[in-house]
């Protein structure tokens, strides 16, 4: 059996769960389309709490989840695979576009979200993988994504965060990523600053 069919055997078995276990339906197709967005919530939350090392976490989460989307890009113009629903019968609880299926978007950025945060804070980072992880199994789940395409979005956000988060150690892109974190919280000082009564 080579890796395509194991691959289809998984999906399979886990899409089948939504006949078995129907109530937890609406719960898979609300993370599969929706938990994304608590990710955005996140940064913008711990962006807001202006601490340096938190601005320079979420600076290096943004990066990566772009770099892995970027990268997603372009694997997906060399090599396209259709999604679930295109190529088999299966059980899709959520609407969705006939896109190159590999890698997952949603868990390459949401992976390398999650790693980011894990390399400055160990234990924010678990909750946050447990999460990334969630929206994986329920996007296979809802049959629009195959195990591997969850899998391959994963290692990539990973190994681009760990990256990410090695290449801002180097002077030069410290230097220039807290620069441009100074020159926005120059900008938030201004905008935020309480004007003076007369």
């Amino acid at each position: 059996m080579n890796l395509s069919q194991l691959d289809y055997q998984w999906f399979q078995a886990i899409n089948d769960l939504a006949s078995k276990f129907a109530a937890l339906n609406p719960l898979m197709a609300f993370c599969a389309d929706n938990l994304d967005y608590l990710f955005y919530l996140g940064v913008i939350v711990y962006w807001f709490r202006r601490t340096p090392d938190i601005r320079r976490m979420v600076f290096n989460a943004l990066v990566s989840a772009a770099a892995a989307l970027g990268t997603n890009s372009i694997i997906g113009s060399f090599y396209h695979r259709d999604r679930p629903f295109v190529a088999h019968h299966v059980i899709q609880l959520v609407h969705h576009e006939a896109s190159a299926s590999f890698p997952s978007n949603h868990a390459a950025a949401a992976f390398a979200v999650a790693a980011s945060i894990w390399l400055w804070r160990r234990k924010d980072g678990r909750v946050w993988f447990i999460l990334a992880a969630l929206i994986g199994f329920s996007r296979i789940w809802s049959g629009i994504h195959y195990p591997m395409d969850i899998i391959g979005g994963a290692i990539l956000g990973i190994l681009i965060a760990v990256l990410i988060g090695k290449l801002m150690r180097w002077q030069l892109l410290k230097w220039l990523s807290e620069s441009l974190i100074r020159i926005y919280e120059s900008v938030e000082i201004k905008v935020w600053k309480p004007q003076k009564t007369k």
